[in-house]
């Protein structure tokens, strides 16, 4: 419980440090003059419109000081307040663009995002154990020769070409799963077969050879060779014991592959027509909604350190000499 509690007490700073960094890189190095100027066009922006267009998004008031402003309203109503610590209790106010909430549009689009990323996530943890069980209980032999050749092959080839190849073959050429687009419900499926196949095939080569490491380091000691000489079958050698004692660094990665998968699906979803996150996020950026960024920086961060307070906890379900504490 005190582990937990401390836990929790560090995001208070943690997450306030990331507040004050991007609200210090999108309006303090980037002012709102120059946000506006770039959204209303370098040429065709004049004081008055830019003026017009800070005000109706409540750029137009002071950074950390309102001195017009008397009691907390001096502190409240400034820019770091209102478009930046109020995002640590969830106001994500507005687009910049659109001046819709971003708060509702972000619930709307996070269990597309979530049907591709934790599928893609768990299916490439399962294939990227397996296959790195198996090649390094073959160490040096002709499997484990071709899965490393393959791995290296696959890290060379960048997730485009395999969503290109994908959307001509399967989608234009087969027929077999519809190019782009999504549904709700069971028709869903239909939609993220392509993407989650391919996010599976872009995470194989970097994810087999890591824990092919991981795991011939494990059978290199002396609790495996005893359990050999035992007479312990091969596969519960490996399946039980040394995936088992592999599970920490495993645990320790699991936050950078997460972070890493969200990632590589603002590909997916732009590409695949997914209404998700990350397309959100690459329709943000090329409208220079800068709103919308900032959120998802924000809770991009946010994720992250979840994903790390999570492993933390888990380290003791694993690992009885972990002590919570």
């Amino acid at each position: 419980m005190h582990y937990l509690i401390r836990r929790l007490l560090y995001f208070i700073p943690t997450l306030l440090s990331v507040n004050i960094f991007v609200f210090v890189l999108f309006f303090v190095v980037n002012s709102p003059d120059h946000i506006a100027k770039q959204a209303l066009g370098e040429k065709a922006a004049t004081p008055e419109m830019v003026q017009r267009w800070k005000e109706a998004r409540g750029y137009a008031l002071p950074l950390f000081l309102n001195m017009k402003e008397k009691g907390t309203g001096c502190l409240t109503q400034t820019i770091f307040f209102q478009k930046s610590l109020k995002m640590l209790w969830g106001e994500f106010g507005v687009s910049d663009m659109t001046l819709q909430p971003i708060g509702p549009e972000i619930l709307r689009r996070i269990p597309p995002s979530l049907c591709l990323t934790f599928t893609v996530f768990l299916a490439s943890l399962l294939f990227n154990i397996v296959l790195a069980m198996t090649a390094s209980a073959n160490r040096n032999g002709h499997y484990d020769v071709c899965i490393q050749l393959g791995c290296v092959l696959l890290m060379s080839v960048s997730t485009l070409i395999y969503i290109i190849i994908g959307q001509y073959l399967f989608g234009k050429t087969l027929h077999l799963v519809p190019v782009s687009g999504f549904l709700p419900g069971f028709e869903m499926l239909r939609f993220l077969v392509l993407p989650v196949v391919i996010g599976i095939i872009g995470n194989l080569g970097s994810g087999v050879r890591f824990y092919r490491t991981l795991f011939l380091e494990e059978m290199g000691r002396d609790y495996v060779r005893t359990a050999r000489a035992k007479g312990l079958p091969e596969a519960k050698v490996l399946f039980v014991h040394v995936l088992k004692n592999a599970l920490i660094p495993i645990l320790t990665n699991v936050p950078v592959q997460l972070l890493m998968l969200i990632m590589g699906s603002l590909l997916l979803e732009n590409f695949f027509s997914i209404p998700g996150m990350g397309g959100y996020t690459i329709s943000a950026i090329n409208a220079q909604d800068f709103a919308v960024v900032r959120t998802m920086v924000f809770l991009g961060s946010f994720l992250y350190m979840v994903g790390l307070a999570l492993t933390d906890l888990s380290y003791c379900l694993v690992d009885p000499r972990v002590k919570l504490s």
